[in-house]
C-alpha cells in the first residue's frame, strides 16, 4: 500500500480537492485498495477545540463539477474534517506534499527536516513550477483545479513509472489495455516506456 498525505495551510481546500481528485484517479483505475490517502493543515485556523471544519462549500462546488463528491461518487467529502498535521505523519505516510513554498517550509518544520526525501510540492509533478493558485485569497477555484488536476494526475503517473513505488503494489495487479491484469512487479513492464494501458487516461483532467 502506498501512503500519500496532502497538506495546505487550513485543510479546507487545496489539500482536500487534491485529496478527492486523487481518491478518484485510483478507484477509476481499480486501484482503490492499494492507496491510503489524506490531508491536512499546518496550523489551526480551521480548527476549534479539536473540531476541524468540514471542506470549503465552494470547493465542493468545484469538485462536484468534476463529478466528484457527488451521490454516486461521495469519496467521503461530506464527512472530510480539517486536521493538523503531525509529527508522526512522516513515519505514517510514504509521500507528503505540500500545496506551496510555505507549506515546504512549515512541513520541514513540523518534522525537523525531511531526512527520507518524502516531501514534494503540488506542482512538481508537472511541467510547470511554482505553487498551487490559493482559492481562499483569489476565490478563482478554476485555476486551483488545474492545478491540482495536473499535479494529482502526475503524481500518480510518477508512481507508476518509479520502481520504488510499483514494489510497495507489489501482489496487486495493474490495469492492461484490453482488460487483462498483470502483476505489479512484472519485469516486462519497463517503468520508462510504458503507459501501463490505464483504464481511465484522461490526464490533464479538467
Amino acid at each position: 500500500m502506498i501512503r500519500i498525505l496532502f497538506v495546505c495551510h487550513g485543510n479546507i481546500c487545496r489539500s482536500t480537492m487534491a485529496e478527492f481528485v486523487t481518491k478518484d484517479i485510483v478507484n477509476r483505475q481499480d486501484m482503490a485498495k492499494e492507496f491510503h490517502i489524506e490531508s491536512s493543515a499546518t496550523h489551526t485556523d480551521e480548527i476549534w477545540n479539536g473540531n476541524g471544519s468540514p471542506v470549503y462549500p465552494p470547493a465542493v462546488a468545484k469538485l462536484k463539477e468534476h463529478g466528484i463528491g457527488t451521490r454516486d461518487n461521495e469519496l467521503g467529502v461530506s464527512a472530510k474534517r480539517a486536521r493538523l498535521t503531525s509529527r508522526n505523519d512522516y513515519d505514517r505516510f510514504d509521500i507528503i506534499i505540500g500545496m506551496d513554498s510555505a507549506n515546504i517550509r512549515n512541513l520541514n518544520r513540523i518534522f525537523g527536516g525531511d531526512p527520507d526525501g518524502k516531501i514534494y510540492k503540488m506542482l512538481d509533478f508537472t511541467d510547470r513550477v511554482g505553487d498551487v493558485a490559493d482559492p481562499w485569497y483569489t476565490g478563482n477555484f478554476d485555476d486551483t483545479w488545474r492545478d491540482v488536476s495536473e499535479g494529482c494526475h502526475g503524481l500518480f503517473r510518477y508512481i507508476l513509472t518509479d520502481p520504488k513505488y510499483l514494489k510497495k503494489l507489489s501482489g496487486s495487479t495493474m490495469p492492461q489495455e484490453g482488460g487483462s491484469a498483470v502483476d505489479s512487479c512484472d519485469e516486462s513492464r519497463n517503468a520508462v516506456d510504458s503507459d501501463y494501458g490505464l483504464s481511465y487516461d484522461d490526464f490533464p483532467r479538467g
